[in-house]
């Protein structure tokens, strides 16, 4: 007999859709998705069935998707199926193939939400799926928001099966029969997520063997606290900063009060996805130079004389960056490398490649970025400001290759050296120089 009463009694007390709501089921054909399908069908809920096939397991990939296809007629409801090459969109992104197959799945799942005016798609995530989870965020680093596990309603996204445990739900298809597809990846440890699943959570079992319970009961109390602290940040938000003109501006002062400080202002930059680390470096740098900036991949932090103004960089460009600090000795950008050594030697060279600096007047960290708009600086042997774009032109720089140009930029925001090309005059070597920083362009 399927946990039919318990199913709907989650979907109440979350308020996870209401019965006239049509509702779009993520099915790969393995037994959470299967049984998730059953109880909706038993429970008389308005859905269909959308199934990814990702081409990466062969004859496998073409099994599941001919399995979920005949669940949803077996079931007689629409089915949506979708195609996708999810190794070249790795590729072409720079991700894991998993974080590639999430990022088409989700997409592609909310697409054809909005095409049919489904109101919610339904994931198939139980209580091992949280404790799992939870325990990645920890081993790679997390917040306190790391710590909730998976949430059974965030944004369109709803998860009816999280009152349920992997051994629950192994026990109730087996119990009912209920016929499913075994995804091969699954018994791979090459997947940190599966490490976990089949080598940790056993050995944690052992010491308890409640675990789904008791992660179940923390996961709620992690939530609980989520909650206090983001009405702490809210209204620490409003007590030390301000927003004008799209920039959001934070009183250096009120951040030197905060306790415990690193906790508030990581939180509160955090929906402007500055790591842990440069949050440890804005904080570092809070009563040094004004003009010292900061970036995530969406945003600076500027630290300007009495507050830290965060804004966002502009969209339509990537914005690349990477930061240099005194113990680096080489980056990687892209396919180039960049060297960096120092000397106590006022010897320069006249190449292209190099940039001999004023170790004295680098602001730390340095950033490697690409153009921008609005960017300029002094190209060396000039005494006034050329827009970098009208340097590019007199160079005589292919336009694809504009975009792929490597520059140095000081804590201070100036452009210290277009790699390749020109460094800036007002960083260059002279007779009081007691330090120089020599910067190389290796292409790999």
């Amino acid at each position: 007999m399927l946990p039919l009463q318990q199913f709907t009694n989650y979907i109440k007390k979350n308020a996870l859709f209401l019965k006239q709501d049509k509702i779009l089921l993520a099915v790969s054909g393995g037994k959470d998705s299967v049984l998730m399908a059953q109880l909706f069908k038993l429970a008389d809920f308005q859905f269909s069935i959308a199934h990814c096939n990702f081409n990466l397991r062969g004859d496998e990939s073409q099994r599941d998707e001919a399995f979920v296809k005949l669940l949803a007629t077996t079931l007689d409801v629409p089915f949506h199926v979708v195609h996708f090459d999810a190794k070249a969109y790795a590729n072409k992104h720079q991700l894991s193939i998993q974080m590639a197959a999430r990022d088409l799945r989700y997409q592609w799942f909310e697409t054809i939400r909005q095409e049919n005016c489904y109101d919610f798609i339904a994931l198939a995530h139980h209580q091992n799926d949280s404790i799992e989870t939870l325990l990645l965020n920890l081993t790679r680093g997390t917040g306190i928001s790391g710590m909730h596990g998976i949430l059974p309603k965030r944004d369109k996204l709803i998860r009816p099966l999280l009152f349920l445990s992997r051994q629950q739900i192994d026990e109730f298809v087996e119990e009912n029969d209920i016929n499913f597809v075994e995804d091969s990846s699954n018994e791979s440890t090459k997947y940190a997520r599966n490490k976990i699943r089949l080598n940790v959570i056993p050995q944690l079992r052992e010491i308890n063997q409640n675990l789904e319970h008791t992660f179940a009961q923390n996961i709620a109390r992690f939530a609980q606290t989520e909650e206090v602290l983001q009405s702490v940040i809210e209204k620490t938000r409003q007590e030390i900063a301000r927003e004008n003109n799209d920039a959001f501006y934070i009183s250096i002062e009120k951040i030197q009060l905060l306790k415990p400080q690193k906790l508030i202002f990581f939180e509160l930059l955090k929906p402007y996805h500055f790591t842990d680390k440069v949050v440890d470096e804005i904080l570092e740098s809070l009563t040094k130079q004004s003009g010292t900036s900061f970036y995530s991949q969406t945003h600076r932090a500027t630290i300007n004389r009495s507050e830290v103004i965060i804004s966002a960089l502009p969209k339509e460009k990537p914005h690349i960056n990477q930061f240099i600090h005194p113990q680096d000795e080489r980056i990687l950008v892209e396919n180039q490398h960049i060297l960096i050594s120092y000397t106590n030697s006022n010897a320069v060279e006249n190449n292209r490649d190099k940039a001999f600096v004023d170790a004295d007047k680098l602001i730390f960290p340095l950033v490697i970025r690409f153009k921008q708009d609005g960017d300029r600086f002094m190209p060396l042997g000039m005494k006034q400001y050329k827009k970098l774009s009208d340097f590019l032109i007199d160079s005589k720089v292919p336009l694809p290759q504009k975009e792929k140009i490597p520059l140095i930029i000081n804590g201070n925001g100036e452009i210290i050296w277009v790699a390749g090309l020109r460094q800036d005059n007002r960083y260059k070597v002279n007779a009081t120089t007691k330090k120089v920083a020599i910067f190389e362009l290796l292409n790999t």
